[in-house]
């Protein structure tokens, strides 16, 4: 393609890009050792979506967002939906909880009581109730599960347990709804975490069958994990069902999408252009939690960091970098990648943005506009949303 036409491409595939917004990173959070308090946060699922509105009014792509039950229950979701519409927003994943409650001290679905297996299971079957009444596609599971010592539990009778919760919620899922199963290196667990890694959750996605797929947390690796390998694999046997994008120095830290690694988050999207994952049937989803930094801007932000790796993904020069492999030539196929990723894309994104009716500044617009003095003023009294911990 010409440059004209290749800048062309370019923007009516970010056009379409779409980039969901986490419900619980509108509120308190913290550390294990504090939450920090701000003001202003929202203290009810609706009031969680008008802050969501407000990122996809400025950025122009992030046009659904993801609950979190109990965080987000409320008496009618069909209510919550309806607002949600009103705002220009969809409601996307419902994200399970079976970690915060004290029967799951030594597991949910896995734990060696079997009623408390059934108090996990009615839960998530509740989350799919959600689904009905929201039109949400994705049902989003993370378990906590595993143990902290040798001898603790039976690791393969864990595995036997988690599949039949699996199974029992795969068989209540719609035509048109979906499983995300979510692995996680460690964490709460220590010893034996129930679904450490990839492989364990697409073992699992695999015996289930075609609505269930895995999700990758971007944080959730040991350090020096190749996270685009992982991406490459599970698309091509079309288990890749989305991403919980964040960044991660040392573990889960959970701070803003490209904050820490820009070059692997453009590494990843790059695979997933390149395996064809680039589509609606993959789920970019932000899971992070802001601690110390102003969080709408924070999410605005990660939204526009997203957007610019992609775009960089997507300036890859694919003829030029299959001649280079061909060839065996090692630094012309590396130059290929290094000279996309180098592009200052930051222009063609905010001509992107600013065809979409967004702002080319998003950051800076948010700013001007008031909103987060205005939601200071008027959200007084009342209890802030948060982790509920």
């Amino acid at each position: 393609m010409t440059g004209r036409s290749a800048e062309t491409a370019v923007k009516a595939a970010l056009k379409s890009q779409a980039v969901e917004t986490p419900s619980w990173a509108f509120g308190n959070s913290g550390t294990r050792f504090k939450v920090f308090a701000q003001p202003g946060v929202p203290r009810t699922p609706a009031e969680k979506l008008a802050d969501a509105a407000r990122v996809h009014a400025h950025t122009g792509v992030a046009p659904t967002v993801a609950l979190h039950i109990p965080w987000d229950r409320v008496d009618d979701y069909g209510v919550l939906a309806a607002r949600a519409r009103e705002l220009g927003l969809r409601i996307g994943a419902i994200n399970s909880n079976v970690f915060q409650d004290d029967d799951y001290k030594l597991g949910s679905v896995t734990h060696p009581d079997p009623s408390v297996r059934r108090k996990a299971l009615g839960h998530l079957l509740e989350c799919v109730d959600v689904m009905d009444a929201t039109g949400s596609r994705d049902l989003k599971l993370w378990f906590s599960d595993g143990i902290n010592y040798p001898g603790q539990d039976d690791i393969s009778a864990r595995q036997g347990r988690l599949a039949d919760a699996l199974s029992a919620v795969y068989e209540r899922l719609g035509n048109d709804q979906r499983m995300l199963l979510e692995y996680k290196l460690f964490e709460p667990a220590f010893y034996a975490t129930d679904v450490p890694d990839w492989g364990t959750a697409y073992a699992h996605c695999l015996k289930l069958g075609p609505k269930a797929h895995v999700v990758v947390d971007t944080g959730h690796h040991a350090p020096g994990t190749n996270i685009e390998f992982i991406v490459a694999v599970l698309l091509r046997e079309g288990k890749l069902g989305g991403f919980d994008f964040n960044s991660r120095f040392y573990a889960d830290d959970d701070l803003m999408a490209g904050a820490a690694d820009p070059f692997q988050l453009f590494r990843i999207m790059y695979e997933v252009i390149r395996g064809g994952g680039f589509t609606a049937g993959t789920a970019f989803m932000l899971d992070q939690c802001h601690n110390i930094e102003e969080k709408i801007p924070a999410i605005i932000r990660s939204v526009m960091n997203v957007q610019e790796a992609t775009a960089k993904a997507l300036l890859v020069d694919a003829e030029a970098l299959a001649a280079a492999q061909r060839a065996g030539d090692v630094l012309a196929a590396n130059a290929v990648l290094m000279d996309a990723f180098n592009t200052d894309v930051r222009p063609l994104v905010a001509e992107v943005r600013t065809e979409l009716g967004a702002d080319a500044d998003p950051v800076a617009a948010y700013h001007a506009s008031g909103y987060g003095k205005r939601i200071v003023a008027e959200r007084v009294g009342g209890t802030p949303a948060g982790w509920g911990a």
